[in-house]
C-alpha cells in the first residue's frame, strides 16, 4: 500500500494526537518516583501532574517550562525548604494553578511570582497561619486550605474574585475579614470550633458548609439570599430559623442537632434535600404545614433516628404527603 494512502494518514492522525498531548501533559501520578532524574520534561508541558510520589526536592528543570499552566505535587514529602525554588523562577511565571495539597508544609508558600494564579491548594499540610497570602494574587478564584491547624482568617481581603474558600478542619474560631469576597460562591469551614455564624454581608454565597463547629444558633442567615445549599449538621442548634428569606435554597442538612420541631421553611419552594436525621422530632405532626410550598418538590427527606421515624406507617405518610418523594432516609423509592 502506497505511503500517501488515505487509510495510512487516518491511522497516523491519532498517533500525531497523542504525541502531540504528551508534549503538553505529563502525568506521573502513583509513580514512587523519588526524584526525576529518569524522566524527560518536555520543554513545551502545559501541565504536570506528580501526584501521589516520594518527592522530597523540586527538580530545577520544572523552572525552564514557559507554557506550564498546572502544576500538582499533591501527595508528596515536601516541606517549606524544598517548595522555596519556586518563587525565584520566574520562566514559570504564567502558572495558573498549584497544588502543594498533602505534603509537609508549615507555612504558606511564597506564590508572588505567579501574577494569573486562579488555583491554589495548600490542604492537608501543617499551616499554622494564614499569613503569605497577602502576596498571592488577586487573580485567584479558588484557594484550598482545609485540615491545617490554622487558628485565624486573615490576609483574604484582596481576594476580589475568589469563588470558593476551603477552610475546613482547622482551629477557626471566629468568621471574619470576608467582607470584601464579593463574588463568593462557595464558603467551607466543617471541623472548626466557630460559635456563631457571621457571613460579613456576604450575599453572593451560594454554598455554605459549617457542619461540626460549635454553633447553638442558626441566626446570621438571613441575608443569603442567593444560598443554594446549606449544611450545619453536627452542632447544637435547637431551633430552625432565619431560613424563610432564602429562597433559592435547595439542599438544607440540619442533622445531629437538638431541633425539637420543624420551622421558618414553610415559604421555600426549591427545597429537594432535607436532612433532619439524628435530632428530637416527636411527630409527623405538622410536617404538611411545615413544608407547604415544597411539597411537590421535596424528592428526599431523612428524618431517621427522631421519635417521629418511630411513628406507625412512617413511610406510607410520608409518601402521601410529599408525591415527589425519590428517597426517605437510607431507603430508595420506587
Amino acid at each position: 500500500m502506497a505511503s500517501g494512502d488515505p487509510v495510512d494518514a487516518a491511522a497516523a492522525e491519532p498517533m500525531e494526537v497523542e504525541e502531540e498531548e504528551a508534549e503538553r501533559c505529563l502525568d506521573l501520578t502513583s509513580c514512587q518516583l523519588h526524584d526525576l532524574s529518569e524522566v524527560e520534561i518536555p520543554p513545551t508541558l502545559e501541565e504536570l501532574d506528580l501526584t501521589a510520589n516520594r518527592l522530597a526536592a523540586v527538580d530545577p528543570r520544572i523552572g525552564r517550562l514557559p507554557a506550564l499552566r498546572k502544576l500538582s505535587f499533591r501527595q508528596n514529602l515536601l516541606d517549606d525548604a524544598a517548595v522555596a525554588p519556586l518563587s525565584t523562577w520566574a520562566g514559570i511565571a504564567g502558572l495558573q494553578e498549584l497544588v502543594f495539597r498533602d505534603n509537609k508544609l508549615t507555612t504558606i508558600p511564597d506564590a508572588s511570582i505567579f501574577k494569573g494564579l486562579v488555583v491554589f491548594d495548600v490542604s492537608f499540610n501543617e499551616i499554622s497561619s494564614l499569613k503569605g497570602l497577602s502576596k498571592v494574587s488577586s487573580t485567584l478564584k479558588e484557594l484550598y486550605v482545609s485540615k491545617n491547624e490554622v487558628a485565624k482568617m486573615e490576609e483574604l481581603e484582596h481576594f476580589h474574585a475568589l469563588d470558593i474558600l476551603e477552610l475546613g478542619s482547622n482551629r477557626l474560631r471566629v468568621m471574619e475579614n470576608l467582607e470584601t469576597l464579593a463574588n463568593l460562591q462557595e464558603l467551607w469551614l466543617g471541623r472548626n470550633r466557630i460559635k456563631t455564624i457571621n457571613l460579613c454581608g456576604l450575599k453572593s454565597i451560594k454554598k455554605l458548609s459549617l457542619q461540626s463547629n460549635r454553633l447553638t444558633s442558626m441566626n446570621g442567615l438571613q441575608e443569603c439570599i442567593a444560598l443554594e445549599e446549606l449544611y450545619l449538621s453536627h452542632n447544637g442548634i435547637q431551633k430552625m430559623e432565619g431560613l424563610s428569606t432564602l429562597q433559592n435554597l435547595r439542599v438544607l442538612d440540619v442533622s445531629s442537632n437538638k431541633l425539637t420541631s420543624i420551622e421558618d421553611i414553610e415559604t421555600l419552594t426549591r427545597l429537594e434535600d432535607l436532612w433532619l436525621n439524628d435530632n428530637q422530632i416527636p411527630s409527623l405532626d405538622g410536617i404538611e404545614s411545615a413544608l407547604a410550598s415544597s411539597r411537590e418538590k421535596l424528592t428526599t427527606i431523612y428524618l431517621e433516628r427522631n421519635p417521629c421515624s418511630k411513628t406507625p406507617n412512617y413511610s406510607p405518610t410520608l409518601k402521601k404527603i410529599f408525591p415527589n418523594l425519590e428517597q426517605i432516609d437510607s431507603d430508595m423509592l420506587a
